[in-house]
């Protein structure tokens, strides 16, 4: 025989991992169906291992076979031929023997007579009892398992429940439920809304008005005071962050692919619809048909055979089959009752909708989302075995414990050890350290005191905490492409310390509106979209609390100058706008900045000096690189920058450059590099303060014999020129140290060079000269490396100047 447990393998689901998504009523009903299933095998192997039927003949017949019937071996009565059929032997008075009554008929007739009746006479269902309460209980076992085996559920399910094995026994579950509870009750994290920021809300850090400056981030980082805290046993070792990592990862994905579809729903529904039908249909049968099943049968047959035409038979599993039925119909009846409570639990409530309120309440992660469709289906069940998995579950549905684990594998990925091998000092000789595309800000930066410059490019989910305070020598900050969201007490230690801050930005969603509160900020260096709406925005007007800014950088595509830079109009003295290769048209707020000693205008499209330049009095430098000059006449006018000692006119297209620009007399630098010029004005020597004049990259064919004015120069350059001789005049110019005369035409060197007496650095590469003067030696500061000429010229000269000139 087949066990029983067969049968239940066979029907039910082999994983017991399942017995999660099993309900009270599924695992009630799985218990109904193994007893109704051992009424169906007991009567099976009843049917199969005893007699079915025995029969006798009545020699009672009536007239016709309607009233043939064997209802009065069930009621007594006086059988008056009784003794007339019966061999009987006398005992005593009042005893009698009786061996009797004799049919006729032999074994192998009654074997026949019993198969027979058996198959004519025996109601079906009182035949077939046992194996009807098989088969149904087979299809209820298979109906409340079909989900479980079909393959578009299937998976579904064996991924879920094994995700969510995963997630119950995550040691990041616990500490996650444990730390993030304890972390959003003291964090106060800074994220300055937009269109709300009110000056006089951040003069006070402790004021009761920040609730309207700053909003809560969705980032949990540790405070100082909870790191310190920490126990050892809590942290991660490496191995298990990875694996909650890899878990975060796959709850993300298994999300986006349940929760498109109801699928499961669906299925659930039509089984339990499915089990509902068939209880009614064979609750309405059953009850119906079983009082077919007879003890006593009655069964004609043709006299022909044995000579009597009426049998009557006893059913012997007929009381038993008929006590086994009135139990598995009331087994039925709780199975129905529960299968339709399920259909009342599947439509009464909202099972498509799953909402972690009461999670988000216990545990404070406010961020964990609500979910819907199958994904919700699926917690619902769970729930119904135990609501600690989806609280457990949830903690990977959430971007607060997401980030908080990504900091805690940050943490073990850059040890102190491995930040201090990225130190360098940068270009304002500040040390720094560059960290570049990490998914956040590692703690163990802040166990770093000597940081002065901290760079942060490409970094997401950054949040900077309190414990930045640490870095007492903290006065650079540079983020690039990385927004960046602070604690209270790191804006306030930025406040008081940071002197550079430097932004780079992709979208203005990025520009982080705490910067305009660094009332110590003395240089702001910003690149990125600032069009002519955010200009005019309250955004930029909030630049009036930086009170020490000296230093401003604009590298973006503007039409006009931000009106917001007259804000600080008292204080700044660097302006440089970059506007890659955007014209600029609008100059008005040019003329508040009264202290501004440095103007730079790079890539403006500009085809002409800007007039509001002209009355910057305190302008020192003016620096017009990469636009489209072509002729500087309004130069004159520059004479009222009478503080103006550099000008650079470089890369244009400058062709000419008027005889007025020796009224400005305090020219120190002149820059005209990268330009078409064929002529240089002899008046421009009048300048007679230029120490340092650039003139390569042009179309100069000579010098004019005034160059020699220019006592106070000490750099010339005329390299990338079509020169072809020079003035010995060139050669008064005795506080030269940088002569560079590379890739022209000349063709002689006067030997007069033996005047510079201060030259270091004389470059004459590129050109048709055949020798050398041996009154180059006489340059007492000019060394052979100083001395750029081809190897053929060196070659040339005599050892003895080589040696000299090496020996300097």
């Amino acid at each position: 025989m087949i066990p029983v447990n067969e049968f239940r393998n066979i029907a039910s689901e082999p994983n017991p991992r399942f017995r999660i998504l099993k309900p009270w009523w599924d695992v009630f009903s799985e218990y109904l169906c193994i007893a109704m299933l051992m009424i169906g095998v007991f009567g099976c192997t009843v049917q199969l291992t005893q007699e079915k039927i025995s029969c006798l003949p009545d020699r009672i017949s009536e007239t016709s076979d309607v009233d043939m019937a064997c209802n009065h071996l069930q009621q007594p009565r006086e059988n008056k031929s009784f003794w007339e059929h019966v061999i009987t032997k006398q005992i005593a008075p009042n005893i009698m023997e009786i061996f009797g009554r004799k049919n006729d008929l032999d074994i192998h007739q009654y074997i026949y007579i019993n198969s027979f009746c058996y198959e004519r006479a025996v109601h079906w269902y009182a035949k077939y009892f046992p194996y009807l309460v098989v088969i149904h209980t087979m299809i209820f076992m298979v109906a409340s398992s079909f989900w479980f085996k079909f393959p578009g559920t299937s998976s579904k399910i064996e991924l879920f429940v094994a995700i969510l094995a995963k997630c119950f026994d995550s040691p990041w579950t616990t500490r996650a439920i444990s730390e993030v509870s304890e972390e959003r009750e003291d964090e106060r994290t800074v994220m300055w809304k937009k269109n709300a920021v009110k000056p006089s809300a951040v003069e006070s850090p402790d004021g009761e008005d920040e609730a309207t400056v700053f909003m809560r981030s969705t980032s949990v980082v540790s405070n100082s005071e909870n790191d310190e805290t920490e126990p050892a046993t809590s942290v991660l070792d490496k191995k298990e962050g990875e694996q909650a990592k890899a878990l975060f990862e796959k709850v993300r994905k298994f999300r986006t692919h349940v929760e498109e579809a109801d699928l499961l729903y669906l299925m659930y529904v039509l089984q339990t619809s499915l089990k509902v039908l068939k209880f009614a249909i064979i609750t309405m049968y059953s009850v119906a048909l079983v009082p077919n099943i007879e003890i006593v049968v009655t069964c004609v047959v043709p006299p022909d055979l044995t000579g009597f035409n009426l049998f009557c038979c006893n059913h012997n599993k007929a009381h038993l089959f008929s006590k086994l039925a009135y139990c598995y119909i009331c087994f039925v009846g709780v199975y129905g009752l529960l299968c339709i409570y399920s259909l009342y639990w599947l439509f009464h409530r909202p099972l498509k909708k799953y909402s972690f309120e009461q999670v988000r309440l216990e545990t404070g992660i406010n961020d964990i989302p609500d979910v819907k469709n199958d994904f919700a289906f699926l917690f619902h069940l769970s729930d119904q075995y135990d609501p600690l998995y989806a609280k457990r579950f949830a903690v990977f549905l959430s971007e607060v414990s997401e980030c908080r684990l990504g900091q805690v594998n940050l943490n073990h990925e850059w040890p102190i050890k491995k930040l201090r091998t990225r130190l360098s000092r940068n270009a304002s000789n500040r040390l720094e350290l560059h960290l570049f595309m990490l998914s956040g800000l590692p703690d163990t930066v802040f166990e770093l005191p000597e940081i002065e410059s901290l760079k942060l490019e490409m970094i997401s989910n950054m949040t900077i905490s309190g414990t930045v305070t640490q870095l007492t020598a903290l006065q650079e900050l540079s983020l690039i492409h990385c927004p960046a969201k602070l604690h209270l007490p790191a804006l306030t230690h930025l406040r008081e310390n940071l002197k550079v801050l430097r932004l780079n930005f992709e979208s203005l969603e990025q520009v982080p509106m705490w910067m305009y509160t660094l009332q110590n900020l003395e240089e702001l260096h910003i690149s990125g979209p600032l069009s002519n709406e955010l200009s005019r925005s309250s955004n930029l007007d909030t630049l009036r609390e930086l009170k020490k800014l000296r230093v401003l950088t604009l590298r973006s595509k503007l039409t006009k100058i931000p009106s917001a830079v007259a804000d600080v109009a008292g204080e700044l003295l660097r302006l440089c706008v970059h506007n890659e290769g955007t014209r600029l048209q609008a100059f008005s707020s040019l003329k508040k900045l009264v202290n501004l000693a440095t103007l730079e205008l790079t890539a403006c499209e500009l085809e002409r000096l800007p007039s509001a330049v002209f009355s910057l009095a305190s302008l020192q430098e003016l620096d017009l690189r990469e636009n489209r000059l072509t002729m500087v006449e309004e130069i004159l006018s520059l004479q009222h920058c009478r503080r103006l000692n550099t000008l650079k006119l470089w890369h244009n297209s400058i062709t000419s450059i008027p005889e007025h620009i020796s009224k400005l007399r305090s020219l120190e630098t002149l820059n005209l590099s990268w330009n078409k010029i064929w002529k240089l004005p002899p008046r421009l020597c009048y300048c007679t303060k230029l120490q340092h004049l650039d003139l390569s990259h042009n179309q100069l064919k000579f010098l004019p014999p005034e160059i020699g004015i220019l006592q106070s120069l000490w750099h010339f350059s005329a390299a990338y020129n079509s020169l072809e001789a020079l003035p010995d005049e060139l050669f008064s110019c005795k506080r030269l140290r940088t002569l560079a005369l590379g890739n022209n035409s000349i063709v002689f060197l006067s030997p007069r060079v033996g005047n510079l007496a201060h030259l270091i650095c004389l470059e004459l590469k590129g050109n048709r000269l055949e020798s050398l003067p041996v009154e180059i030696a006489d340059c007492s500061l000019l060394k052979l490396s100083g001395l750029l000429v081809e190897d053929s010229l060196l070659d040339l000269l005599p050892s003895e100047i080589k040696r000299r000139m090496n020996e300097r």
